[in-house]
């Protein structure tokens, strides 16, 4: 059987997996009964409940009697490091741009790097049935896109269709809807080369992905690159310079059918495929025959751009809600990520109780977190920080510079302009994207923008889209104003009550509601004025004589600020920290002990 592979690539919220749940309906991958949920190619609990993909997954379709490989990847660029990877496995992308918003920041980034590898996009301008489309207009905006990147010839002649994957359809023109995904599905059989692989030499594969399953144990899956691979073979793997790994057997060959991966017995150049039986080899490195002596070139990642630390949670709520709370667990819960996660580096601190992890925004890190909690962790988190370089040439150092475009009604742009102009953003574009809205490009240091979105929602009034992606390196743009307010703070341990916020509200606004535990040096609410203040929101309301006290029924709070996980990231300063537990996201002091802080902010200020 002849085998296309192909990815599909977009910017976040464009309808890729929506597009490949309409191809795998349409090519008779599900019984005609057969009850799916939507967007099946989510299966994980944070990508359906956020509506992102972000983690790539392979599937396949059989189509007049070719097998097409597919592969959906992620949208954000905080994941860019999955698409990076998952290029190299594939012949041909399907680059989806919606039909109203255009080309934005993430499908500038993803269509480089299928430009840079060679790669002949087809390109699927989707959701022509929504009322404000502008299918022709955004398919030229797509071309000058193409020739802005450098595109060759070849590439620049790229075929077009015009879909609607929520209805189910694809044409060649927007204007005559059809009634099926035919003319797609044939554009990708007849655009897209086959494997070139070569199929009589000995078996090489490279490692894309890797993931554990709680059944066969680490799977790693990659296309073959040559030859035919067997269940119950021998085989070794060998790092990027050819030093050898480790030598094992498959337990196990599975092959992408539909949404499931079938057990086979043997698999041909081309193809992709996950195995099973080995322990140390990971992402990037080359499977093969013992036979072979040289590994598959694999590709550089783009370096991270930002950096946290995750430390051992130590306030007096310690151990109470979570049931993984020591170095040692939290350490090696890391390290099976950084396994798998090329986009992820990890780094141990000297005393082994914190480790540094960096990664490539602010959302893939949050992420992480939001799994471990989940596993049971309990671990406290540092505010996110920008990882600087030193220039090889001038010896300068440099940050990393991110383009944000954002969509916005025009009366609110003065804000976001004066907003990101004083985070030292530069504003590159300014243009109507009708509807009454317009399209603002700056490039902005990416910590200047740490933090930022809730700002931006208030400025919008929750109306803007905010999209960012790292664009370069460029010289230290000096300092950035930090936030202008202060917290406040408990001084006391117990729980919250109500007749003491009741009278804490008049100070700032509260994170907490009453009845919950506090602890001394635990953040409970923003001050209003500049500076920390010390508050204690367990006084109660001293009493002289038992009638008196029914007052204290009618006291009604106002509802608190619900600090998730990322806004508490977003927010904290750098003496501050979130402690994060299965159950609750709190924010806190560094140092809890206040004379221990007076102590560390003097020297700090010495400094």
């Amino acid at each position: 059987m002849e085998i296309r592979n192909i990815a599909i690539i977009a910017h976040v919220d464009h309808g890729k997996t929506t597009l490949v749940d309409c191809l795998l309906r349409q090519s008779g991958s599900f019984r005609a009964n057969q009850r799916v949920i939507e967007r099946a190619m989510d299966s994980n609990d944070l990508e359906r409940e956020r509506g992102i993909t972000i983690l790539a997954k392979c599937t396949s379709v059989e189509w007049k009697n070719v097998r097409i490989n597919i592969v959906d990847t992620p949208g954000h660029a905080d994941f860019g490091g999955e698409v990076e990877r998952i290029l190299g496995m594939v012949d041909g992308v399907c680059l989806l741009v919606d039909a109203s918003e255009g080309p934005m920041p993430q499908t500038k980034f993803v269509l480089a790097k299928a430009l840079a590898l060679g790669l002949s996009p087809i390109v699927v301008v989707n959701k022509v049935d929504k009322p404000e489309q502008r299918a022709y207009e955004v398919q030229d905006e797509t071309f000058d896109l193409f020739g802005a990147l450098g595109a060759n010839e070849k590439q620049l002649d790229f075929p077009c269709v015009f879909a609607s994957a929520k209805a189910g359809w694809a044409s060649l023109t927007p204007d005559a809807p059809s009634t099926n995904m035919d003319a797609l599905f044939d554009l990708i059989v007849a655009h897209t080369p086959s494997p070139n692989v070569e199929p009589d030499a000995p078996f090489r594969m490279l490692a894309t992905t890797l993931e554990a399953d709680p059944y066969l144990g680490r799977l790693l899956t990659g296309r073959i690159e040559s030859g035919v691979v067997r269940a119950n073979q021998s085989v070794k793997a060998l790092h990027a310079d050819g030093s050898v790994i480790e030598s094992g057997r498959i337990t196990k060959l599975l092959a992408f059918r539909g949404l499931e991966r079938q057990s086979v017995e043997q698999a041909q150049a081309g193809d992709i495929v996950a195995i099973a039986g080995l322990q140390q080899a990971t992402v990037a490195d080359t499977i093969g025959e013992p036979t072979i002596t040289e590994a598959l070139p694999a590709r550089p990642i783009d370096p991270s751009t930002l950096a946290m630390t995750f430390a051992i949670n130590d306030s007096p709520l310690a151990g109470t809600e979570g049931d993984k709370v020591t170095s040692r667990q939290i350490r090696d819960r890391l390290m099976r990520e950084a396994e798998g996660n090329v986009a992820i580096r990890i780094t141990e601190s000297a005393e082994k109780d914190a480790f540094e992890v960096a990664g490539r925004g602010e959302l893939q890190l949050a992420v992480l977190i939001e799994q471990m909690r989940r596993e049971g962790y309990e671990l406290s988190v540092s505010r996110p920080r920008v990882l600087f370089r030193e220039n090889p040439e001038t010896g300068r150092r440099e940050e990393p510079i991110e383009e944000v475009v954002i969509d916005v009604d025009e009366e609110y742009s003065g804000n976001v302009v004066a907003s990101i102009s004083e985070r030292k953003g530069e504003l590159q574009e300014m243009r109507p994207s009708g509807a009454g809205k317009q399209r603002l490009v700056f490039l902005a240091p990416a910590r200047g923008l740490i933090g930022y979105h809730g700002l931006f929602l208030t400025e919008t009034r929750g109306a803007g889209i905010m999209n960012r992606v790292f664009h370069s390196y460029a010289p230290h743009k000096g300092p950035i104003a930090a936030r202008r307010t202060g917290v406040l703070i408990s001084m006391e341990t117990g729980k919250a009550v109500p007749y003491a916020l009741y009278n804490l509200e008049e100070r700032g606004q509260l994170f907490i509601p009453s009845g919950v535990p506090v602890y001394q040096g635990m953040i409970i609410g923003e001050n209003a004025k500049p500076g920390d203040l010390d508050v204690n929101p367990l006084k109660s309301k001293q009493l002289t004589n038992f009638r008196a006290s029914g007052k204290d029924d009618a006291i009604t709070l106002t509802t608190p600020i619900d600090m998730t996980l990322e806004k508490s990231l977003a927010y904290i300063a750098d003496d501050e920290l979130v402690e994060v537990t299965p159950k609750s996201v709190r924010l806190r002091k560094r140092y809890l002990d206040p004379h221990e802080r007076k102590r560390e902010s003097r020297k700090a200020a010495a400094e």
